[in-house]
């Protein structure tokens, strides 16, 4: 047994953590010389997907054809916002999580910022731009400042087009429909009571 009094006492030349170093390096190489033809042919693909050059696409948007060359790990959110330059989808992070970037493709509600672009080639694009066409908006953009349903605005070009996207294929939605439809975006700001108005009112006619 160890005497605490021997202060003496001769100590190892490494330290715990020259320890931990050794092993996680150990473990690591063992990781590596134990990989199976599956998993380093997905490592193999997933490098020369980050390390390809870019490519050209054509995006319709809005209605108009754009050729844009993109590099495979591009998303449609990249494009639109800093190459053409159509800022209304907003980035909040990484993971699309509270619906900012929605936009419409072919018809159905699409979030931006997790959808290649390449995926994208011959497809209809439209964005929260698309429904303003001069001084005439679309009956979702006017319900929203009727009804007073933005705050900071940051979410809000992603619920107008939710909410027309839900419309068009939810007409005579009742106010339990549209919550649980809307239920994909969110609003830090709280102004859910605005939005479920705007949509009821469009679903009903204004009655």
């Amino acid at each position: 047994m160890w005497d605490r009094n021997d202060q003496n006492r001769s100590r190892p030349d490494f330290s715990r953590r020259d320890f931990l170093k050794g092993s996680a390096a150990a473990a690591t190489a063992t990781a590596v010389a134990t990989q199976g033809p599956e998993e380093a042919a997905a490592a193999n693909l997933k490098t020369n997907v980050f390390a390809a050059t870019a490519t050209s696409v054509t995006l319709n948007v809005n209605g108009k054809n754009h050729t844009v060359k993109v590099e495979p790990r591009v998303t449609l959110l990249h494009v639109l916002r800093n190459t053409l330059n159509l800022t209304g989808c907003k980035e909040v992070d990484e993971r699309s999580a509270d619906g900012a970037d929605t936009v419409m493709i072919d018809g159905k509600a699409v979030l931006a910022g997790s959808r290649l672009a390449i995926e994208c080639e011959g497809k209809e694009i439209r964005t929260v731009e698309s429904l303003r066409q001069g001084e005439k908006v679309d009956a979702v953009v006017a319900g929203f400042v009727k009804h007073d349903a933005m705050q900071c605005g940051f979410c809000t070009p992603g619920f107008v087009v939710a909410t027309r996207v839900f419309l068009d294929h939810n007409p005579k939605a009742s106010l339990g429909d549209i919550q649980k439809g809307l239920g994909g975006n969110i609003c830090r700001c709280g102004t859910y009571q605005g939005i479920t108005a705007c949509a009821l009112e469009i679903s009903t006619g204004g009655k």
